[in-house]
């Protein structure tokens, strides 16, 4: 194709997006009236599509897995399975997409309910499937959506080479991470860096390769910086992060056959004593409680005064003995 045929309406690859919402308009502006399926809703200023569908019920129709909706989690409009109709904008995802004053959404068009089918069988490709063993099984929305969606076998495969499967993360004490069932929302990564401010997730790589990592580069729970808070496995639509305790609640149980063998390989707990993990507390071995080292040497703070720290309380202020 010749530099003249190339499409204008696609922005130069220099233009700064935002991660997850693309050439989405910014969600703001002034209270709006949306039809909806037929049906008039008035909804506040700064909405999208998917609350005026949320108004009017039509989300039920409607998958939005990325979506979370609270605490500030969102819009993220990564998964484009809550593809909508627009008699201005043609199909656009309602997660992240403004609603317009005036604008009519239809969620039954054919072009709509094509472009939900098959990115949710996109997310389906890389997703492997063992509901049986999952802890999630029965309360996974991706699993409700391939339901609702009746989905029997999706168009693009599933994730089920054994050989690219990546190693079960049983090494956290409070909190199971199985990578081949994530579709990376990016829900954990916001519950943790934006609502808990711990700062302990991330997404790495690119491509194929793209995964949920720690910013401390370490290589599993047990050595991250996790503060075990729970938020991550709250917010995460699938069996990707769970409690521990409850992650064979929901498994059918089958002689032979169990989620940490169906993945292959599972790194387990070292079983060490370890330090507190927030970014803040952890200190390297071999440090004192100060930051004077281990000479004896202090850094100023008043709990390295020579005398007792708090101040003993035995004594009144005249210097006897109390009772």
């Amino acid at each position: 194709m010749s530099s003249h045929d190339e499409p204008t309406d696609v922005p130069p690859l220099t233009e700064e997006m935002a991660p997850g919402t693309a050439t989405d308009p910014p969600v703001g502006g002034e209270a709006a009236t949306v039809t909806v399926d037929g049906e008039r809703v008035q909804v506040p200023a700064g909405s999208t599509l998917l609350d005026a569908l949320e108004a009017t019920g039509a989300d039920e129709e409607v998958p939005a897995l990325c979506h979370y909706g609270r605490e500030g989690i969102g819009p993220r409009s990564e998964c484009r399975t809550c593809m909508v109709e627009t008699d201005a904008h043609g199909v656009v995802p309602s997660c992240s997409f403004p609603a317009e004053d005036g604008m009519t959404v239809n969620t039954a068009a054919d072009a709509a309910e094509t472009a939900r089918s098959v990115n949710l069988d996109l997310v389906l490709s890389d997703h492997n499937l063992r509901c049986t063993t999952c802890g999630k099984n029965g309360r996974c929305e991706l699993q409700d959506a391939a339901i609702d969606e009746r989905v029997e076998e999706p168009r693009y495969g599933v994730l089920d080479d054994r050989d690219a499967y990546e190693p079960l993360d049983n090494t956290s004490e409070f909190i199971q991470i199985d990578r081949n069932k994530c579709i990376l929302c990016n829900r954990c990564v916001e519950a943790c860096n934006d609502v808990q401010v711990e700062g302990v997730l991330r997404v790495e790589g690119h491509g194929a390769d793209t995964r949920i990592g720690f910013q401390s580069d370490a290589e599993t729970m047990e050595d991250s910086t996790c503060v075990s808070c729970g938020h991550c496995a709250t917010v995460c639509p699938t069996g990707s992060l769970i409690e521990k305790g409850i992650e064979d609640a929901t498994t059918l149980p089958m002689p032979g056959f169990t989620h940490k063998n169906s993945v292959g390989t599972s790194v387990e707990s070292s079983g060490e004593q370890e330090n507190p993990m927030t970014q803040m507390k952890r200190r390297e071995d071999g440090d004192t409680a100060t930051d004077g080292g281990t000479d004896g040497s202090t850094d100023g703070s008043p709990f390295d005064d020579e005398e007792t720290w708090p101040p003993d309380d035995r004594t009144d202020d005249t210097g006897g003995e109390r009772p």
